[in-house]
């Protein structure tokens, strides 16, 4: 596991720190202001106007590579943990359509990863031509075609299944589609999904993120985040979700990746105190 060092690189503020308070690479894909003189009087005036050119998703060529040289530079004590840790992959295919991923995550919300497998296997052997999961075809009406009764008699329970008839009628009704869920941008996306039943911030944060690949997604209400950042920063205390923005400016635009790495920490260090608790008890004398 890495070991961080405070020294190495000043530690972000959170009393109200903002943009200006953390040093961070400037990336020419951000948003920028066009700005046009004021002409001479009596001729029309061109106003100010704001193009915002959103940057690609990870699974782009060379995206991913971008990212990981941005977040080095950005931050040193970052840069030790993704020295220390194999690359994230965001594979662009195949992949599952929006509704598909979205029900897809209802249906593994608060299961054992085994037991959600078995039930998603068993919903997919429901939907017509779904025998091959990766040529299955969960679509709004297939779901639609499904009972809550049909769902309960899989494993699914009564209070999924009303989510999964939700997500589908939104859909069908045209409220939701691939398209617009596409074009939309992470604020436009969260308030949207967020309407449907079942679906709450952290399922959509997860959603941009391993299905959209969207490169500056902060879950920051995540708790694997936010003990990520603390154990990265050397924090005395576990950052509130309100905090974490101004923490991690320095790795905009690819939030996303860099609370991959977050979780990758956590997991290191978890890997480490198991292993040291197992050499600490084969140290033991054994017992005569």
């Amino acid at each position: 596991m890495v070991k961080t060092r405070a020294a190495a690189t000043p530690r972000p503020s959170v009393g109200g720190a903002g943009a200006a308070d953390i040093t961070a690479g400037k990336i020419s894909f951000r948003s920028r202001k066009i700005v046009k003189s004021t002409p001479a009087k009596g001729k029309s005036v061109a106003t100010t106007t704001t193009a915002v050119l959103s940057p690609p998703p990870l699974s782009s060529p060379g995206e991913l590579a971008a990212a990981l040289s941005h977040l080095r530079t950005a931050d040193p004590l970052l840069s030790e943990v993704i020295a220390s840790t194999g690359a994230p992959a965001f594979i662009s295919s195949p992949s599952r359509p929006a509704f598909h991923s979205l029900a897809h995550s209802i249906l593994h919300q608060q299961l054992a990863p085994s037991a959600a497998a078995a039930i998603y296997a068993r919903f997919l052997a429901l939907i017509p031509a779904a025998a091959d999961p990766d040529a299955a075809v969960v679509n709004p009406a297939a779901v639609l075609a499904l009972s809550a009764a049909d769902l309960r008699a899989i494993g699914v329970s009564a209070r999924k299944a009303a989510y999964l008839h939700d997500l589908a009628g939104r859909f069908a009704a045209g409220e939701l589609s691939e398209s617009a869920v596409a074009a939309m941008d992470e604020a436009a996306l969260l308030a949207e999904l967020t309407k449907v039943k079942g679906v709450g911030e952290w399922t959509v944060h997860m959603f941009m993120i391993f299905s959209l690949h969207r490169p500056d997604v902060l879950p920051s209400g995540d708790l694997g985040v936010r003990k990520g950042v603390q154990e990265l920063y050397g924090l005395p205390a576990l950052p509130k979700p309100e905090e974490m923005a101004a923490l991690c400016e320095r790795w905009r635009p690819y939030r996303s990746v860099g609370a991959w790495y977050m979780w990758r920490l956590m997991e290191s260090k978890g890997a480490a105190a198991k292993k040291a608790k197992s050499n600490a008890i084969a140290a033991l004398p054994s017992s005569c």
